[in-house]
């Protein structure tokens, strides 16, 4: 009987930019490619092209995996589109049981998803006809219907738009049973277009826009008091404040008012609930950063306690682990993150290391692009921390010679227990002189055994620049902070993988 088996090897192939790279397995490739879009174009690939990859993917992959990724994506990556992208796609190739229904129930989790499923399934089948929504498979409009079963009228009307797919129109296809008298009331004002209006921020601004007429400070004066309304009213989202801080600011209001939305913004509960993407609060810090007014660094303040509040139960290192973690800023990161932000790729891998960073006791940061450059910062503070390492980003170059990391950690004869480096995985040599992460981290094997090596990628273009499958060497996925779940099931002899098989549908 033999036990020494050979330790399995991913076929060689080249990445975006002709250096050696490996495949993956088509589930981790799936993987790595939904939870890194926003189906929008990227460096090396366009929105379009990422979309034609993953639907011939699922083609090849087990439904059931499939149907676990899109619930993975959708609760614990916070993504909204990808999941319903996921839904469609798996209607076209399983049927035979209630699989696709019920994860159609499961990922809509706000009523506009109704819709926006409704519009990608016209958008993937080329429906131009005026029957645009014709022959919906019956296990979609079986998940809908449910779907309709979930929301309130509130939550109706506030995303009851004018758009291409009505909700009338969702409505009249899936037909859904209303479990009360009061559920029937409500689809029939679905159906006659009499909803009541939403109170939300952008109805209660826009009517206050109406009615003010005058100087344009008293226009300011009227948004002020309106802000105020919207904030006392408890109804105005943590989202839309995230957004609104420097609007806010800017109108004028009061500081009692300003004392509120700090509070909410720190408040962990109100954290955990809102489930942002940590980039969202380097958007807001940045907003606010050249903000000419006394009250922005309270609010920045907030912030810094709001994004060290969403990674509270976060599990780090201890002073028993040695940790170098080292980001991607070259050319190919420097790319947004949607076609609206200003947050770019390279930002997310900052703050996500800043984040890991905060919670290691024992930690080197560092950057890396053309050249490799140890930047170590304090724990306290996660956004400033993030910004100080974005103005040193122009000081390594655009190339993205990652084998550098590990070349340091050789030629300086550190030993760390753990390097984990943040990146599009699309690595190369600039330099002409053969030096490869692969071979960079064979040799620092030798020097340190026990060491291993993750990789976050943030771009899922669908190779690795080493082989995944062996030597320590492990890969994650992924801009939300529950990727460090991940790390931290990988540590306790788990994968990425594995943890998404377990999710129940």
């Amino acid at each position: 009987m033999k036990f020494n088996f050979r330790t399995p090897r991913a076929p060689q192939v080249q990445n975006h930019e002709g250096a050696k790279a490996w495949s993956l397995s088509k589930e981790l490739e799936l993987y790595t490619a939904v939870v890194t879009t926003t189906l929008s174009d990227k460096f090396y690939e366009t929105g379009g092209e990422r979309l034609k990859r993953i639907q011939n993917l699922i083609k090849d992959v087990d439904p059931q995996f499939v149907a676990k990724l899109a619930v993975y994506a959708r609760e614990s990556m916070y993504l909204r589109s990808i999941p319903l992208v996921l839904a469609v796609e798996l209607a076209k190739v399983h049927q035979g049981d209630d699989l696709v229904s019920r994860l159609v129930a499961r990922v809509i989790q706000r009523a506009d998803e109704i819709t926006e499923l409704l519009a990608f399934y016209q958008h993937a089948n080329e429906r131009k006809s005026v029957k645009k929504l014709g022959k919906l498979s019956k296990q979609l409009q079986k998940g809908l219907a449910l779907a309709f079963n979930k929301f309130d009228e509130y939550q109706f009307s506030k995303y009851n738009r004018d758009a291409d797919v009505k909700l009338r129109d969702a409505l009249f296809l899936v037909h859904p049973r209303p479990k009360t008298e009061f559920q029937q009331v409500l689809f029939d004002k679905i159906a006659a277009d009499t909803l009541d209006t939403a109170y939300t921020w952008e109805t209660e601004l826009s009517r206050a826009g109406q009615e003010v007429q005058g100087t344009e400070d008293d226009k300011n004066i009227a948004f002020a008091k309106q802000w105020e309304t919207l904030i006392d009213s408890g109804k105005l989202g943590y989202m839309a404040m995230l957004r609104n801080l420097r609007n806010m600011l800017q109108k004028g209001i009061s500081d009692a008012h300003l004392d509120k939305v700090a509070a909410m913004l720190s408040d962990p509960k109100q954290v955990a609930k809102s489930k942002q993407f940590p980039f969202r609060f380097l958007s807001a810090y940045r907003e606010l950063r050249s903000e000419t007014n006394f009250r922005a660094p309270q609010v920045m303040e907030a912030l810094e306690a709001a994004i060290r509040a969403s990674v509270v139960n976060m599990k780090g290192f201890g002073r028993d682990t040695r940790v170098l973690i080292a980001s991607d800023v070259s050319g190919s990161m420097q790319v947004p993150v949607s076609a609206k932000s200003k947050v770019q790729m390279y930002d997310i891998g900052l703050v996500l290391s800043m984040l890991l960073q905060s919670k290691c006791e024992r930690a080197i940061t560092s950057i890396f692009g053309t050249e490799f450059k140890v930047v170590n910062m304090p724990r306290a503070e996660i956004l400033a921390n993030t910004d100080k390492m974005n103005h040193y980003s122009a000081q390594v170059g655009w190339a993205t010679n990652g084998h550098l990391v590990i070349e340091h950690l050789v030629k300086t004869k550190t030993v760390v227990d753990k390097v984990m480096i943040f990146t599009d995985m699309q690595l190369w040599n600039s330099q002409g002189d053969g030096g490869h992460l692969g071979k960079a981290w064979k040799q620092y094997k030798g020097m340190a055994p026990g060491a291993k090596l993750y990789l976050f990628d943030l771009q899922g273009y669908g190779q690795a620049p080493i082989n995944v499958l062996r030597d320590d060497v492990f890969m994650i996925a992924g801009w939300s902070d529950k990727i460090f779940d991940i790390l931290h099931a990988i540590e306790n002899g788990s994968n990425a993988l594995d943890e998404i098989q377990k999710i129940s549908i």
